[in-house]
């Protein structure tokens, strides 16, 4: 009847909590190091500037997917979803949404997966999000629009 308590839904809330706190920290890390580096770096060299922003900026984002996927492999590996030393892998799979079919998660976990693939697309048009602000306002700072 409620779905919602189901044990396999909380683990999905709490994991998906902890990288949604990671995204935003980031957003936050991301967007203030654009803002210090587009004023502080050469003026003269202002596609040398956007391109160093815009690579700190991805990488970064990029940095915090990694870190967001072990989440969930953590998940994975302690609650016994899939073989430990699989766990990594099978979060990417799902969290890139990208589908798996040369393993599958212990039965009663099986909703996992569909809850990740969620969060990874959640996180991911987010990161999309943040670099498209990042641009803007970079182009704005060193009057490049």
């Amino acid at each position: 009847m409620f779905w919602f308590l189901d044990e396999e839904f909380l683990v999905g809330a709490l994991a998906s909590l902890g990288t949604i706190t990671i995204q935003a920290l980031v957003t936050v890390l991301a967007i203030r190091i654009a803002h210090i580096s587009a004023r502080h770096l050469s003026p003269r060299r202002r596609i040398m500037t956007l391109i160093i922003v815009m690579g700190a900026s991805g990488t970064l984002l990029t940095l915090a997917h990694f870190l967001e996927v072990a989440v969930w492999a953590f998940f994975y590996g302690v609650l016994g979803v899939i073989q430990e030393k699989d766990a990594y892998y099978f979060a990417f799979v799902n969290f890139t949404t990208l589908g798996y079919g040369d393993m599958l998660p212990e039965h009663r976990w099986r909703v996992l997966g569909p809850i990740t693939a969620a969060n990874g697309m959640l996180l991911f048009g987010w990161s999309t999000a943040v670099m498209f602000a990042v641009l803007a306002r970079a182009l704005r700072i060193l009057r490049l629009q």
